[in-house]
């Protein structure tokens, strides 16, 4: 942190008074009890007490700022704040938690479409219903087509939008995305009407409480087999890890068809393998892209305003430019991009890990920031997400501190979420989605 001046005056009586200024800040005042000593000591002591109780409220008050180049401090709750993946939101109505998104006019959040995305898996599962042997398909005869459902986390936006595109596509969808109600639905395959039924749904949570747990869905769909056999006629998840989980399953119903969602590196190779039926891709490269380009953005300043369309929709002043499409909703303050269904026809192309040649080596002044994970054991995260930030941020001059959470408590990451002064931005990934006050509560000083 850069030397500057730091004005106190004190002034002795039955209290004391501290003024504070920064240059660039507020003008500040704190207020002490000095009678006491007064009595006790006389002026001189009180004078040298007060000095000294002056200098460390100003250096409490410093480390909560990080200097500028032209000599102004910036405070925690001025600096640019991305939420990313995991969007601030109501747990159980999923409605949007405006109060965390207008924090300050820095604050975004950078995700994906879970509206398109929900859309294009439910169609992805009815173009394969749709081109199916009625006979191959109906594995008991019984002109009921049967599934079951991992659900990742009742109370995450994005798991409830994926569940919802799910029933609706079968027609299950009766108005809620709770584990336990879904409605009779009906699909067209080869010229005849099958009924469709949600044998059992359930929410995929580890021993340790960790949503999204693949060892749970193991669990769940060996328990699915022995308990429904043959009247599983197909297998969908929330996420990839799950649907690979389910696959792990020493009695996984051959042949039965599986659908998972994120396009992780081992679900593309089970797709090529014949083993898992389709996935989606919620182009993760261009999220992590876009995450940090948010950033770079603020921390350049470019106007709030301008941040999520510099590089994003347009060309930005270093010739970076994100190739994947995306959507802004000013409302919510959300950057989101949009997604892509993947099967054996077009898996190939994904194979690899596509990386945007969009961006570029940029010529900006290195930046930090801190950024936290949720999950350290999160598939998608770990295995693509932070490598794909981790490819990204030198490209823009930013340089990563990443903390890590257990997937279970959002201490594991708040603990974490600290030496705020020594970073200029920050990027968010929380255990609950109703977590984002505890996030800026640290950053109001």
């Amino acid at each position: 942190m850069s030397e500057r001046t730091v004005s106190i005056a004190v002034c002795s009586g039955c209290y004391g008074y501290l003024f504070l200024w920064v240059p660039g800040t507020e003008f500040l005042q704190a207020t002490f009890d000095i009678a006491p000593c007064k009595r006790r000591y006389g002026n001189t002591m009180v004078k040298k007490s007060a000095a000294l109780a002056g200098s460390i409220i100003a250096a409490a008050f410093l480390s909560c700022t990080r200097q500028e180049k032209n000599g102004t401090a910036v405070l925690n709750r001025d600096k640019p704040l991305v939420f990313y993946n995991r969007q601030p939101s109501d747990s159980v109505t999923g409605i949007i938690d405006l109060d965390t998104m207008n924090w300050n006019e820095k604050t975004f959040y950078v995700g994906v479409d879970t509206d398109d995305g929900s859309d294009v898996q439910g169609q992805l599962i009815l173009d394969h219903l749709k081109s199916a042997e009625p006979e191959e398909l109906d594995r008991n005869g019984d002109g009921i087509i049967g599934y079951v459902l991992c659900i990742g986390d009742v109370g995450h936006n994005v798991s409830k939008a994926r569940t919802k595109g799910i029933r609706k596509a079968l027609g299950t969808w009766d108005g809620t995305a709770a584990p336990e109600i879904a409605k009779e639905g009906s699909v067209d395959i080869g010229g005849r009407t099958f009924r469709v039924l949600e044998l059992e749904g359930k929410a995929m949570t580890g021993t340790d409480g960790s949503t999204w747990n693949a060892n749970a869905a193991t669990e769940a769909m060996g328990s699915w087999a022995t308990k429904f056999g043959n009247k599983i006629d197909l297998v969908v998840a929330n996420s990839d890890a799950l649907a690979m989980g389910c696959l792990q399953a020493s009695n996984f119903p051959e042949g039965v068809p599986v659908f998972g969602y994120d396009a992780n590196a081992d679900a593309l190779e089970a797709i090529r393998e014949g083993k898992l039926t389709g996935t989606v891709s919620q182009n993760v490269d261009a999220q992590a892209a876009a995450t940090l380009l948010v950033l770079r953005n603020l921390l350049d300043g470019v106007p709030p305003e301008e941040a999520c369309s510099e590089g994003i929709t347009r060309e930005d002043r270093y010739g970076n430019r994100i190739s994947a499409e995306f959507v802004y909703d000013a409302e919510s303050r959300a950057l989101l991009t949009k997604n892509t269904s993947i099967t054996a026809e077009n898996c190939r192309q994904y194979a690899a890990g596509l990386r945007d040649e969009g961006i570029r080596q940029t010529s900006a002044e290195k930046r930090k920031i801190l950024l936290t994970v949720y999950n350290a054991s999160d598939v998608f995260l770990s295995g693509a997400y932070i490598p794909a930030l981790r490819y990204y941020a030198p490209l823009l001059a930013l340089e990563l501190t990443i903390v890590q959470g257990d997937g279970q408590n959002e201490a594991s990451c708040i603990d974490k979420f600290t030496n705020l002064h020594s970073f200029d931005a920050f990027a968010v990934n929380m255990v609950k989605t109703n977590s984002g006050s505890d996030y800026t509560g640290k950053l109001k000083y």
